[in-house]
């Protein structure tokens, strides 16, 4: 093992290095540095060299060169038990450094705070990376550092072993590294790549950066081992939401969180969504929260049970209530929660309750409004299903035309569409769902359960369905259960039959020309 007797440290994030340098000095080790961390390290008393005294230069280009010299590098990248590296340090009175100790501009900070593009490209690391890089790649020999959480565990094993690091130490460190600087290239990458000048045209290389943030218990079954990992770039969403009660979130949660959060936060106004399996169950918006969750849950309260429930907006104490009274649920995400629903819900040991502040598509990297979907050898990419039809743009296809009323409820039947697996058939009255049927390889199939679910309720209601009817089979259904009109996208070579099914049992039908499948 190696003696530490030379230290580089320059950093931007200073959590705890104070009292490492003073450890590293301590133990004899002598500490170069630059700038502010220079700076910090003399005002509080530790003998600090500038390397500037080592390059013979002065930091310059306001501070984007001062470490990019060979006086570092080669000290960096010499290996130690090379004769000709030794002689060639020698020749050019070149001291090897034995640690680094740096960590990088926040770039992805600059990017979310800042509008001005100068700015953040100041915040592009250059000689950060380049020093990390080189003690990386010579990791035999010299310790490098990039995270201030692994001081305390490096003071430990330091002290232990007389101020050297064992083999196995150095090249964790090393790995550390490499995977910071490939993440740290994925985050510039990203944003330089989110610039798009043809939004319809794909990468011919896609790369994207994703850490670990946990393992989980097992995957959707027990027998399959699972994992959670985040984009680095994203700071919204379900993975980075604040987990505010409860025992630790399985790999079936976070998909039920994700699609639950995704279906609420789709539209304006307080809004509820109640999933299962990754499927809304029922799904209201209203003009609170308390009657966002009861909407939704009348929908369906035999699935509601142990259901996933996502909110667009914060819930309170009479929210938490009606909750806590409909019977067990296993998560509930939120905007926030407040203090007495909270004290209400942590009444129940293994809900789990979670926070998190609303993002919009597409904030955090370019890859967010895309969406993915594993095949065997690749992936399939495609844009975001984020569209939705307006008033303007449907077209009245049968001699009934809809009222002013139907208008808002066949819109909001189509948008909830667009989160509910194909065949997708929702009966829906004024914001709330009465009935959903999905899932099916019939359409007349998931029609027959969307009319079970609803009942009665169905009559003066409207139906939306997010592909075309292939046949009038579906609208008789709808005729007999009473539906006063019908959204679809229209398009079928059946289209005019359908129509007559329609003027014959006086239900107003429109045609989005848009349609909503989700495979």
């Amino acid at each position: 093992m190696n003696q530490i007797k030379r230290a580089l440290i320059s950093v931007y994030d200073k959590t705890g290095v104070v009292a490492f340098a003073r450890f590293l000095h301590g133990g004899g080790v002598s500490i170069l540095s630059t700038g502010g961390t220079s700076d910090l390290l003399k005002k509080e008393g530790i003998p600090v060299t500038e390397v500037s005294s080592v390059t013979q230069f002065p930091e310059m280009l306001d501070g984007r060169v001062k470490t990019l010299h060979p006086n570092l590098h080669a000290g960096l990248l010499a290996v130690r038990d090379n004769p000709e590296h030794v002689k060639t340090l020698k020749k050019h009175g070149i001291e090897p450094i034995d640690l680094v100790v740096v960590n990088l501009y926040p770039f992805w900070d600059a990017v979310a705070k800042e509008t001005e593009e100068a700015k953040i490209i100041e915040m592009i690391d250059i000689g950060g990376p380049a020093m990390l890089r080189s003690a990386a790649k010579n990791y035999r020999y010299v310790a490098v550092v990039s995270d201030p959480d692994d001081y305390a565990m490096l003071e430990t094993e330091l002290q232990k072993n007389r101020f050297a690091l064992a083999p196995q130490t150095l090249k964790a460190l090393a790995g550390k590294v490499f995977k910071l600087t490939a993440s740290y290239d994925g985050l510039i990458r990203d944003y330089f790549g989110g610039k798009k000048t043809d939004p319809g045209k794909f990468p011919s290389l896609l790369s994207f950066d994703l850490e670990k943030a946990e393992d989980l218990r097992y995957g959707e079954n027990p027998h399959q081992k699972a994992a959670l990992y985040r984009q680095t770039a994203q700071k919204g969403g379900v993975v980075h939401a604040k987990k505010l009660h409860g025992k630790e979130l399985s790999f079936n949660n976070y998909l039920d969180l994700d699609a639950a959060l995704e279906m609420a936060e789709a539209f304006e106004g307080p809004a509820c969504a109640i999933m299962k399996h990754t499927s809304p169950c029922g799904f209201a918006t209203a003009k609170d929260a308390l009657t966002a969750f009861k909407n939704a849950h009348r929908s369906d309260p035999l699935s509601a049970f142990g259901g996933i429930i996502g909110f667009n907006c914060s819930v309170d104490a009479r929210t938490a209530k009606a909750i806590l009274d409909s019977g067990f649920v296993e998560c509930i995400i939120a905007r926030s929660f407040d203090a007495q629903a909270q004290k209400l819900l942590m009444t129940k040991k293994n809900l789990r309750l979670l926070s998190t502040p609303r993002q919009s598509a597409g904030q955090g990297s370019a890859v967010d409004v895309m969406d993915f979907k594993k095949v065997s050898g690749g992936l399939l990419l495609q844009e975001r299903d984020l569209k939705d039809p307006s008033v303007g743009d449907l077209k009245c296809a049968t001699k009934k035309r809809p009222t002013k009323s139907q208008l808002p409820d066949l819109l909001f039947a189509f948008k909830v569409c667009r989160f509910v697996k194909s065949n997708a058939i929702v009966i829906a009255k004024q914001g709330m769902t009465l009935g959903i049927g999905m899932g099916q390889p019939s359409r007349v199939d998931s029609c027959q359960i969307a009319f079970k679910k609803a009942g009665k309720r169905a009559k003066g209601a409207v139906l939306a369905s997010d592909g075309f009817f292939p046949k009038p089979d579906s609208i008789r259904l709808a005729a007999r259960s009473g539906i006063s009109a019908i959204i679809q996208p229209g398009g079928s070579i059946q289209d005019e039959e359908v129509i007559k099914a329609c003027d014959k049992a006086g239900i107003a039908m429109v045609f989005t020309s848009l349609r909503h499948f989700k495979h």
